[in-house]
């Protein structure tokens, strides 16, 4: 029996499939997309249910490919059960009476009944079944108010007959039932009521989205940094180091064999981020090193949805975001990939059009360095000083600007407009945090490890062929010409394709001068993404759209990286820099203006 849960976004259907769901739960594509969904089991009545969480979708008169999947799913479900966020019952109708013209059993779930007892609304719930003819339950998921009652009208099998309407006919009933139903009578503003109205405008929305998001930063690096220290790095010194390095004697320490499942020895000893074997490297890097920080901004990322503050933070960034050929919810994206880079472009999925997601995954992969990047250029030019890290992030948000300014000029099309409902503000329930880590901490693991485990034998199969030595033969002159940077840094270099930090690493040895360390902190970030960012892009771009984005990261890597060794001259950019990348700026900015009025003229 499929059970599935459809409303519109934010009527809290992940909260309600959490209730009704255990621990069985995948996240997949639906088939011929790159739309996800998530599914799950529950035992009832001696009996599994398939619990299908439908992507949101307003109506069914599809606009973006979600709510095309919405639709399309339809036919498979047994029971419909429509979330509506009672707080917002006229909105929430619309989609109702929709699914009461597709011949499906339907249970109405009125959620977020305990916000409308704060509120002061009162809902006849009599008299709204009167009007649906179906049955309607009031529910509070977050505290599991109602969904023993949801449970037990499973077997409902009753199919309104509802005659298909016009949107005005539609929209004239809903107005009805609405004045029929509802009475509200509230006069009062809680503290919540209040930070609503903050959060939401320019004024007090921007010191406050950049509150939050600097605080958000230092929880991520504190929660990953603390299990790296004392859980991950741990475990693979005390318990996992002496299986490998038994592993390594049984092989004979040597040979293709060896150097392929367990890597290069390091004075006779594994080195898990060195060594670039599949069983070392491979298993240490997406466990060890990506995974905690994948925790703590999962954990981040869930209470932020579940307060409803991301919406706020999509509008408030979309006037920015559009001037690059994207709109708002692309912040997303990009505040994930200073986590990890795999997770934002997992996220890049959510984007409506291919434009976006090319846009969007091309901007995260050339500016944004992930979490443990970002530690190892605090680490390699805090020893000179601080505003050697503020030249390095400074570069790249003018790269990300320019890049995106260039991208939208460029390519065909336009960026959508931001259609976004500003839920509430809600105190989030800490169980239902804790499920969708889960959930998406597995679906990580899915993703990333596969990919990571294939990058790892391709380093190795180039390292065995000699590749890596024709290419720095070849790539030396331009390191040296263009960059500035000695031929030894070429190694680090094409080691970034496995794991951006560990080249970072490797750049200390070679004692590079501070304008060095610049270009090289700057290069790395936008060259290449990681591995497992370069095959999760393959998948949700496609090889093609990769094989451009790859283009620009290249040009933009030459461009970038050789002005930077141009404009960095005594420990900081020349003045004469400064002009240059102003004059930039402007061409950019009021080209298209000029080409417009010469076409006018011209006419």
């Amino acid at each position: 029996m499929n059970v599935f849960l459809m409303g519109n976004p934010n009527v809290g259907k992940s909260a309600l499939f959490s209730r009704l769901t255990g621990t069985n739960v995948t996240s997949s594509n639906y088939a011929g997309t790159t739309v996800e969904y998530t599914a799950g089991k529950m035992e009832w009545q001696d009996d599994v249910i398939d619990i299908i969480d439908v992507p949101g979708t307003y109506s069914l008169d599809p606009t973006n490919q979600a709510e095309e999947v919405a639709v399309e799913m339809i036919s498979d479900a047994d029971l419909i059960i429509n979330v509506l966020d009672a707080t917002n019952l006229e909105r929430n109708l619309n989609l109702t009476l929709q699914l009461l013209e597709q011949d499906v059993p339907m249970i109405v779930a009125l959620n977020f009944w305990d916000e409308v007892q704060h509120r002061g609304i009162e809902i006849d719930i009599d008299k709204l079944e009167e009007y649906l003819g179906v049955p309607v339950i009031p529910t509070s998921a977050t505290k599991g108010n109602g969904i023993r009652n949801l449970i037990e009208l499973f077997d409902y099998r009753k199919v309104t007959q509802y005659d298909s309407r016009t949107t005005e006919e539609r929209w004239s009933e809903i107005g009805k039932i609405v004045e029929e139903v509802q009475a509200i009578d509230y006069d009062g503003h809680s503290w919540l009521d209040r930070l609503e109205d903050l959060s939401i405008k320019p004024l007090t929305g921007l010191p406050i989205a950049i509150f939050v998001l600097l605080l958000s930063f230092k929880i991520i690096r504190f929660i990953g940094e603390g299990l790296i220290g004392y859980v991950t790095e741990p475990f693979f010194e005390v318990v996992y180091r002496p299986v490998i390095m038994w592993l390594s004697e049984l092989l004979g320490s040597q040979g293709f064999i060896h150097d392929l499942l367990i890597g290069q020895l390091v004075e006779g000893q594994v080195d898990f981020e060195q060594s670039f074997g599949l069983l070392t490297t491979g298993i240490f890097i997406p466990f060890a090193a990506v995974l905690p920080y994948i925790i703590a901004f999962y954990f981040i990322l869930g209470f932020l949805e579940d307060t409803g503050y991301l919406p706020r933070l999509s509008v408030l960034s979309d006037n920015l975001m559009h001037k690059v050929g994207l709109h708002g919810f692309s912040i997303i994206p990009m505040i994930l990939g200073f986590g990890c880079n795999v997770p934002a472009a997992l996220a890049v999925r959510t984007l409506e059009s291919r434009r976006e997601k090319f846009i969007a995954s091309t901007l995260m992969a050339i500016s944004v360095p992930c979490m443990s990047q970002t530690a190892m250029i605090v680490g390699l030019l805090g020893s000179y000083s601080n505003k050697y890290i503020w030249y390095v992030f400074g570069t790249l948000a003018v790269v990300w600007i320019i890049a995106g300014f260039l991208l939208n000029k460029l390519l065909p099309g336009f960026s959508s407009d931001l259609l976004l409902e500003i839920p509430p503000l809600r105190i989030p329930n800490p169980g239902i945090v804790v499920k969708k880590l889960w959930i998406r901490m597995l679906s990580f693991l899915r993703e990333a490890i596969p990919f990571m485990l294939a990058g790892v034998l391709i380093v190795n199969i180039f390292y065995f062929l000699g590749v890596f030595d024709l290419m720095a033969v070849i790539l030396g002159p331009v390191l040296d010409k263009v960059f500035g940077l000695p031929q030894e840094a070429i190694s680090a270099l094409l080691m970034g394709f496995l794991r951006k930090d560990l080249a970072m690493g490797m750049l200390v040895p070679l004692d590079l001068t501070v304008k060095q360390s610049v270009i090289a902190s700057v290069i790395l970030t936008i060259y290449f993404p990681c591995v497992a960012t370069f095959m999760v892009l393959i998948r949700e771009l496609g090889f093609v759209d990769m094989l451009k984005a790859t283009a620009v990261m290249l040009i933009s890597t030459l461009v970038v990286g050789g002005f930077v060794n141009f404009a960095f001259q005594g420990g900081g950019f020349t003045p004469q820099s400064w002009l240059v990348l102003v004059g930039i700026v402007l061409l950019i900015r009021f080209l298209p203006n000029i080409v417009e009025n010469e076409e006018v003229n011209s006419v």
